[in-house]
């Protein structure tokens, strides 16, 4: 298939709005033809679904043109949210992007690492976005975390990312599923190598999926993190915490809170010196802002297509965190600690070893 010429939509101060379209109409893709339905500067021109019922009842929902085929719907916009189930984001995100079409694909970017590279590939040679919706990137609490944290000395980061067990995602891991939105934010924050990684994981169901996996990942500048995740949990937990040098700081998701906790040395005295009470420490509460996440998502993508500006979560950012899911994935399936120097040995070895 030849790749098609760069979209004349990417420059700047078109008159018209955006054309969008929405391909897979499920959990995710619902919310996201809800959002766009009602942006500025958008057209939310069709959805497609192969559930011919569910789509025809979005379509009637938001008064726009189903397609059972995806492929017919691609004439008709200049963007698309992708939320198909993750086995099929490379065939659909491929066709989309050779035919000159801006894509925001939900995450994880592809099933496989080599699928992920095929598709950062072909946008960059079709001269189109391709934005990955970690979704965790435009939360309020993670936005104001990365500006505390500026400040502070990081010494450990720790996140947990627990979801009681549904029937929906379960053709991934829980890694790929829930865990890689805290590895993007994770490597975000640490802004350094991983040098070290340990992981483990256990099944609660016989989907041959993993469904709790813990990992503690080393970073070249020092930071130590654990990352956890599951499936099996009771409640909704989202929450990551930074131990630092003068302060621990723990941001929760759900609550759209940061609490800092520093040292504290002020005491009040009474006569002949005696403590009358000493405080031990200090909570600082950060105000966050109110806004919808997916809505701040789906307008930096909209600005992006705009502008023809690269996204802040592109796709090669989006296949680092891939493959290092992926990698976690591996070491908790075979309760192994990887080591980078003996893994490129090891490979070496294995590309240099003549085959049968």
């Amino acid at each position: 298939m030849s790749v098609a010429e760069p979209n004349p939509y990417i420059q700047r101060n078109q008159p018209r709005p955006i054309r969008i379209g929405v391909i897979g109409v499920g959990n995710m893709g619902q919310h996201h033809t809800r959002v766009l339905s009602s942006m500025k500067d958008v057209e939310l021109v069709g959805v497609s679904d192969i559930n011919v019922e569910r789509g025809l009842e979005t379509a009637s929902k938001y008064k726009v043109r189903f397609f059972e085929d995806y492929c017919d719907l691609l004439p008709h916009v200049d963007a698309v949210c992708v939320a198909v189930p993750t086995r099929l984001h490379y065939a659909v995100g491929i066709n989309c992007l050779l035919a000159g079409i801006h894509v925001l694909m939900e995450k994880p970017i592809a099933a496989s690492i080599s699928e992920a590279e095929s598709l950062v590939n072909a946008a960059a040679e079709s001269q189109c976005i391709l934005q990955v919706g970690h979704i965790e990137r435009f939360s309020p609490a993670f936005q104001e975390l990365s500006k505390v944290l500026k400040t502070e000395e990081v010494l450990a980061l720790e996140a947990h990312r627990m979801n009681p067990y549904s029937d929906r995602a379960n053709d991934v891991s829980v890694v790929l599923d829930l865990m890689i939105h805290d590895i993007d934010l994770l490597l975000e924050l640490a802004a350094s190598p991983v040098v070290k990684l340990t992981a483990s994981g256990s099944r609660a169901q016989d989907s041959g999926y993993l469904d709790y996996v813990t990992a503690t990942l080393g970073f070249a500048n020092g930071i130590v993190a654990t990352v956890t995740a599951s499936k099996v949990t009771h409640r909704k937990i989202r929450r990551i915490s930074a131990h630092c040098k003068n302060s621990f700081t723990e941001a929760d998701f759900l609550k759209n809170e940061i609490l800092i906790h520093r040292h504290s040395t002020a005491n009040s005295m009474m006569d002949h010196r005696q403590v009358f009470y000493k405080q031990d420490g200090l909570i600082e509460q950060v105000y966050t802002s109110n806004i919808d996440k997916l809505g701040a998502e789906l307008e930096h993508f909209v600005n992006c297509v705009h502008g023809g500006n690269q996204p802040s979560v592109g796709g090669e950012q989006a296949l680092k965190a891939l493959r290092l899911a992926s990698l976690i994935e591996q070491m908790a399936l075979e309760d192994k600690v990887w080591n980078p120097l003996e893994w490129q040995s090891e490979h070496l070895v294995q590309s240099l070893s003549p085959t049968v």
